[in-house]
This record gives structure tokens, C-alpha cells and sequence, in this order.
């Protein structure tokens, strides 16, 4: 195409696009229907995969749970049927191994069917600084947090694809966009998790798939207890975030086609300004912030919280 078409072309469009964008500041975006999409969600057994769960519930679809812990499972399951789940299944699957995931998906297939909407969710947090950490928990966090959303995008995806159909559903963080100090494993692979869900997008737009959705959520601080003992330095710009208003956001995120979602809404600023001040300015900001001092007070998850 000519460089002078072309050029006005990507103008014109960008233009329309911050307008269409203005004006669904005032008319919400339709919401699709997903009564009865096949939803599988990883990490279901507690925490947001729990209240994802729920929210999807209520939406009429078909739930599919995946976690280590049994018993977490049963209770989802439970709370999903009050919620108005007619079909819940559960299975135990340790994400962080591809066999077990190729085997548990080919069971999903045969006993409830092709998954429509893929919920990355499951993740764990080691909270030590990178020098601390043994190998075999910076070796897990990047099985749990990145390596697992290869083998389910493996095991779902073709499905997906033969129909033009689905939804994939990445739970990353705001530290998969900004590094933070005693975090470095985990913020690996998240950055990593952004990077894969966007380009894997990207690769499906590229080959005509447009009728496959991505949905990118990178969350600050949860209250979920995975960060118990975080505290964030400025709560009103940057607040520890309520686990039901993040699920219900999730579910917005998702039913409007929303490829980023960022909370608290100050992260879009953030980011940007990360991405264009220099460094000097940037380590400033990040230190004013608190992204120095956010781990000090780390206790984690206990076993009674699982």
C-alpha cells in the first residue's frame, strides 16, 4: 500500500478510535451473553478463583474447577451452585506440570466438553529477594505463574481456534508491568504472563481469529492473604484491593472484551509514566511509591488461610 494512504489510514482510524473511546465514557460497552460457555478457572480452590467462580456462576455457564487443594474445590463448588451454577466439575491438577495438565484437559474434554473461557488464575508468591530464594521456589514460581498458561493454551486453545470461538483469561499482576523490590521471581513471571497472553492475542488476530477474546488483569495488592503483611504507602492512591470488587471487575472485563484491565484505574498512570520518564525520574517515582519498601512486612498466605 502506498506509505501516504497507509499513513492517513492509521491516522483517520486512531482518531475514530479515541472517539469511540470518549463516548464510552458515557454509553457502557454491550455486555455478551456466555450462558453456557464452558468456563475452566485455575486456582478455584480459594481467594478471586473463588469469586470468579461465583460471578461466573450466576451467568449461567457451565463451571470447570482446577486446583491442588480438594477441599477448597468442594467448597467453590458448593458456593457456585448457591450462586446458580447448574453444572459444576472439579478436578485436582497441579498446573506447574504439563503432563498432568495435558491429561486432566484430555479428561475435561471427554467428561464435560471444549473449553470456551480459559481463566489463568493460579499463583504463588515466594515473598524473599531473589539472593534468598532457593532455586526449587523461583524454579516453582515460574511453573505456577507463566509455564502453566503455555500447557493450557496448549490443551484449549485448538479447539478454540477450529471454531474462531473463546475467551483467555490472564491473572497477572501490577508486577508484571513494574518491577518491585523483593519480588523478583514473581514479577518475572508475571512480565512474562503479560508478555505471552499479548503476543499469543496478537498471533490469533494476525491469522484471522478475531473471535477469540484476551483479557489481560494486572492487579495491585489483593486482600486474598497471598501479600498478608504488605502495606502500601499512599492507601488512597494505591489501595490494598477489595477481593469481591476485583472478581466483579474480571467479569465486566471479560463480558465487554476488555483486552487490559488495571486496578486500581491510578496503575494506567503509573504505567504510562514508567514507560516515559527517564530512568532516574522512574526509580523516583517507584521509590515514592513504595515499591522500595512493600515486602518488608511480607508474611504470606498461613496454612489456615488455605
Amino acid at each position: 500500500m502506498n506509505f501516504f494512504v497507509e499513513t492517513m489510514q492509521v491516522l483517520l482510524l486512531s482518531i475514530w478510535y479515541n472517539v469511540e473511546s470518549f463516548i464510552h465514557l458515557f454509553v457502557p460497552i454491550r455486555k455478551k451473553n456466555i450462558a453456557g460457555e464452558v468456563v475452566l478457572i485455575t486456582g478455584s480452590g480459594s481467594g478471586i478463583g473463588r469469586l470468579m467462580a461465583q460471578e461466573f456462576a450466576a451467568l449461567d455457564t457451565v463451571l470447570v474447577l482446577w486446583d491442588i487443594n480438594q477441599e477448597g474445590m468442594k467448597e467453590t463448588a458448593r458456593l457456585a451452585k448457591q450462586s446458580g451454577a447448574s453444572r459444576v466439575h472439579h478436578y485436582l491438577c497441579d498446573c506447574s506440570d504439563k503432563n498432568e495438565v495435558y491429561r486432566v484437559a484430555d479428561q475435561v474434554k471427554r467428561e464435560v466438553g471444549d473449553v470456551t473461557i480459559l481463566v489463568n488464575n493460579a499463583g504463588i508468591v515466594t515473598g524473599k529477594k531473589f539472593m534468598d530464594a532457593p532455586d526449587s521456589l523461583i524454579e516453582k514460581t515460574m511453573e505456577v505463574n507463566t509455564m502453566a498458561h503455555f500447557w493450557t493454551y496448549k490443551a484449549f486453545l485448538p479447539a478454540m481456534i477450529a471454531n474462531n470461538h473463546g475467551h483467555l483469561v490472564s491473572i497477572s499482576s501490577s508486577a508484571g508491568l513494574i518491577g518491585v523490590n523483593g519480588l523478583a521471581d514473581y514479577c518475572a513471571s508475571k512480565f512474562a504472563a503479560v508478555g505471552f497472553a499479548e503476543s499469543v492475542g496478537l498471533e490469533l488476530l494476525a491469522t484471522g481469529k478475531d473471535g477469540i477474546k484476551t483479557t489481560i488483569v494486572c492487579p495491585y495488592f489483593i486482600n486474598t492473604g497471598m501479600f498478608d503483611g504488605c502495606q502500601t504507602k499512599w492507601p488512597t492512591l494505591l489501595p490494598i484491593l477489595n477481593p469481591e470488587y476485583v472478581a466483579k471487575k474480571i467479569i465486566n472485563a471479560v463480558l465487554t472484551d476488555q483486552v487490559f484491565l488495571l486496578l486500581p484505574k491510578t496503575m494506567y498512570l503509573i504505567t504510562a509514566l514508567k514507560n516515559v520518564l527517564p530512568m532516574k525520574q522512574g526509580i523516583l517515582l517507584g521509590q515514592y511509591l513504595g515499591a522500595f519498601n512493600l515486602m518488608d512486612t511480607f508474611k504470606g498466605r498461613s496454612k489456615k488461610q488455605e
